[in-house]
């Protein structure tokens, strides 16, 4: 069985570290990762725990696929009650980390408590040892993984950390591993900043051999491998053109979130785009994109190393942001750059570099900063608070806005709340483009009617990657739907957020998705871990984690109510492009969406739905 049998529980509090035996009914019910983990903390967790209390837990969870030779391999998820939300929230992070821990023997390591004072966990194979961390405290990611490289002379050491943000309580922090590979979303790193956690180093050599039927597991993974070499998008579109290859497809069928979602297309987006990364600068000749890279065990290769022009007004006379790293990603150019009409890709570049540096979410960050920038336009905000001028399409204001929040200091701790809690504050709640607090990525629902749906449901809050209906609404995977209407898209949101649960506690990449169907993944993990994971125990797999999470938030005070959009979306017409003149029709698609869950009406699992899911 692809799994290490083996937890790694840590009491902050006491200071120790103690091995489990890993509940192996569980793992068979909820695969790992994301549904495993959050089994864990659902029984573990009062669901009423305040996210930032010591009494809250977090966890770091592979997959049993993490480490093996399944393409994509390479995952990791954080598993908490989200900072920002106060739902539950599991982030995924893809890079180094998470092979290196399943290779050093562990399937999950679970924190709760918090220390003292400030601490790392060290580990190399199967000893872990908490050590001081006060060194580190104040320091960015940057400067936290080589200096926990060099202590421990090891240069293969792999390092999950937060930066600033993380400590400061930006409530949007990240938890950043191999410098510029996040799980970004919800505050996972607020919460491991809020108990004195700075990072976990980890060396593993013990590799993954625990393969049921290796020949048969080879057998799977080359034929999935071959899947997504042979598919338009991972095997061409993502290689070249890494994820950005959306910035111009979307921008042109009217669904680009432009100016806190005034609009839905922008005039600067081909500025931004993935073909601009790609083109060499008028200023020096050289080209902002620097290669491609990809994380542990991955043929696909998504991943952008940029690097900004020297004399761009962000870096000029600062040689420490000269290097190359990680570069925009799609999620990240709409969201510092559309969102707020900014089209400098120097510009974005900094800013993302700084999200990485110090462990900052750029979704949320960069929307924060859009609806900043509509209260300023409003002149409910002024200069003199926010400490620039800051309207829209202001370059200088979104890079000083991410210096600012980044090091927790004066209008960036405010920034550093999310929209929902900023806008609220400043009296206009409206302005937030947010479901359960956390911001809307990269989508605009009313030319994208299935993501309004996917967006209002979502788990975790706002949140492409538990239901991505744009790979069928827009790009025609595994079928093309119409965008612009709400006809079955309630069956189409529940069939992707199941699915998406069973990608995600595999251990594997969601972006396999646009190739592989559930069909590509059931013979991996039945040969690597166990006979009974067949397509029809998938499919319900999937239902019953996105119905344990579910469950959660309503036992924590969500309701039906939270199911929502922001009135601009559901009010306001798009006025250019495919979607003019359209709202998102909501109202029609939640309740058959909660009819085809078997819930009740107002959005509680009924007892028939615990029952056949044995929740």
């Amino acid at each position: 069985m692809a799994w290490t049998g083996k937890i790694l529980r840590v009491d902050l509090t006491a200071g120790s570290c103690k091995t489990e035996d890993l509940n192996m009914e569980w793992a068979r019910d909820y695969i790992g990762q994301r549904g495993l983990a959050t089994k864990y903390f659902v029984e573990e967790v009062d669901p009423h725990v305040d996210p930032l209390a010591a009494e809250n837990k977090i966890i770091w969870a592979t997959g049993p696929l993490t480490g093996t030779m399944a393409s994509t391999g390479g995952r990791y998820s954080v598993i908490t009650k989200g900072a920002l939300t106060g739902a539950i929230a599991c982030s995924n992070s893809g890079g180094y980390f998470g092979a290196e821990l399943k290779m050093a023997g562990w399937d999950m390591i679970i924190f709760e408590g918090k220390s003292p004072t400030p601490v790392y966990l060290n580990i190399v194979d199967d000893k872990a040892e908490l050590l001081g961390a006060a060194w580190l405290w104040g320091k960015s990611v940057w400067e936290t993984e080589p200096a926990i490289k060099a202590r421990h002379q090891d240069p293969q050491i792999r390092v999950s950390s937060i930066g600033r943000a993380g400590e400061t309580g930006c409530l949007y922090a990240a938890v950043v591993n191999d410098l510029h590979r996040a799980a970004g979303r919800s505050g996972v790193g607020t919460v491991m900043g809020s108990k004195n956690l700075k990072a976990i180093a980890v060396r593993g050599t013990l590799g993954v051999g625990n393969i049921r039927d290796p020949k048969a597991f080879f057998a799977a993974a080359a034929a999935a491998k071959k899947v997504l070499a042979d598919n338009a998008v991972t095997g061409q579109g993502l290689p070249t053109y890494g994820t950005q290859v959306l910035m111009n497809v979307i921008n042109e069928i009217g669904a680009m979130p432009t100016r806190n979602h005034r609009d839905v297309q922008f005039e600067g987006a081909k500025d931004i785009s993935a073909e601009a990364m790609h083109e060499p600068r008028k200023t020096d000749g050289k080209k902002n994109l620097v290669a491609n890279q990809a994380c542990f065990g991955c043929t696909i290769a998504c991943g952008r190393i940029s690097k900004i022009d020297e004399t761009h007004y962000t870096v000029q006379n600062r040689p420490e942001y000269w290097g190359a790293s990680g570069g925009l990603e799609y999620e990240a150019a709409w969201a510092l750059g559309s969102a707020n009409g900014v089209n400098d890709l120097e510009a974005l570049t900094y800013a993302n570099f700084l999200c990485n540096e110090d462990g900052m979410d750029p979704i949320s960050f960069g929307a924060t900063v859009g609806a900043v920038m509509e209260l300023y336009e409003m002149g409910v905000l002024t200069k003199e608070q926010v400490g620039i001028e800051a309207n829209f399409g202001n370059a200088r204001a979104l890079t000083y806005f991410a210096e600012i929040t980044a090091r927790g200091e004066g209008f960036g701790k405010e920034i550093g709340l999310g929209s929902k809690r900023l806008t609220e504050k400043y009296g206009h709640p409206e302005l937030s483009m947010s479901v359960k607090g956390q911001e809307f990525p990269a989508y605009d629902s009313r030319g994208i009617q299935g993501m309004g749906l996917a967006y209002a449901t979502s788990n975790r809050g706002a949140c492409h990657l538990r239901g991505y209906t744009v790979a069928s609404e827009v790009l025609g995977i595994p079928v093309k739907t119409d965008p612009l209407v709400t006809e079955g898209k309630p069956e189409l949101v529940k069939a992707f957020q199941d699915a998406t649960a069973v990608f995600d506690s595999a251990g594997i990449c969601i972006f396999t998705s646009f190739a592989w169907t559930l069909a590509d993944v059931q013979p991996q993990l039945h040969a690597a871990c166990d006979e009974s994971y067949t397509m029809e125990n998938l499919a319900t797999i999937g239902e019953r984690i996105w119905n344990m999470e579910r469950d959660f938030n309503n036992r924590a005070g969500f309701t039906s109510k939270d199911d929502t959009l922001p009135p601009r979306l559901l009010t306001e017409p798009a006025k250019v492009g495919p979607a003019t003149g359209l709202v998102n029709g909501l109202d029609k698609m939640l309740p058959e969406y909660y009819a085809a869950r078997g819930w009740t009406s107002d959005g509680q699992l009924t007892e028939e739905t615990r029952v056949r899911l044995h929740l």
